[in-house]
């Protein structure tokens, strides 16, 4: 990301944003309220246009790339508040995931060895799973596609503290035994600080503060953040 602009009608959303990702790392974007944290997921994804700025990704411009392109060059997304197929089955989700792949291509057993609590739901209408349940199928409909780079925004709003950790465990393994880039955006600083690889604070569209996972605390993150 290069110098990222972002306006929404008259006003200036996002402000210069410039950072990279990489492989086997967990990015956490953190921030009040309003400051332009899903306002830039959206914009990595094309949800929303960018003013001016690059994306890149692989060495491919994906900037003026339509949302449907950017999930087949490599990048998956869950957004705030799932967003799931209430109507569909567990299993019609997933299969909705597969899009990115070939005709004919199955879902992965690793969804159900990540998520074990889909298997014995596939039947069941997403509509009718706990919110903890819909945030585990929200990520793995997103998983199905095969992403290189995956971004999570807010996965452990309203979730129970026991799904938090599921939640946790498995972006970790996603980053250090799969090789994901992982951009996760959080209000909850705890899940933040114990997954981060590296940080970047946004304040009213701008990187106030950014650097390396372990040094969030020196750098008075947390109180940063209140701010």
């Amino acid at each position: 990301m290069e110098d990222l602009h972002q306006h929404y009608g008259g006003a200036h959303i996002l402000r210069g944003i410039s950072f990279a990702v990489r492989a086997g790392e967990v990015t956490v974007i953190l921030g009040r309220n309003g400051v332009g944290k899903t306002t830039l997921l959206r914009s990595l994804m094309g949800v929303v246009p960018v003013t001016s700025g690059r994306i890149t990704f692989e060495g491919k411009d994906l900037s003026k790339l339509r949302s449907h392109q950017r999930v087949k060059a490599g990048l998956g997304y869950v957004p705030q508040g799932r967003e799931i197929f209430a109507r569909l089955t567990v299993q019609e989700n997933l299969l909705m995931g597969l899009s990115p792949q070939p005709s004919g291509t199955p879902l992965p057993p690793e969804l159900f060895t990540l998520f074990p609590v889909l298997q014995q739901m596939l039947h069941r209408r997403g509509g009718d799973l706990s919110g903890g349940q819909q945030q585990q199928l929200a990520i793995a409909r997103a998983l199905a596609g095969a992403p290189k780079v995956l971004l999570l925004d807010e996965p452990t709003e309203g979730i129970q503290p026991s799904v938090i950790k599921d939640i946790g465990r498995v972006i970790r393994h996603l980053a250090k035994e799969r090789g994901m880039a992982v951009v996760l955006v959080e209000q909850f600083y705890d899940f933040a600080a114990d997954l981060a690889d590296q940080y970047l604070l946004l304040q009213r569209g701008e990187v106030v503060l950014q650097g390396a996972g372990r040094d969030m605390a020196a750098n008075a993150v947390r109180e940063r953040m209140a701010l």
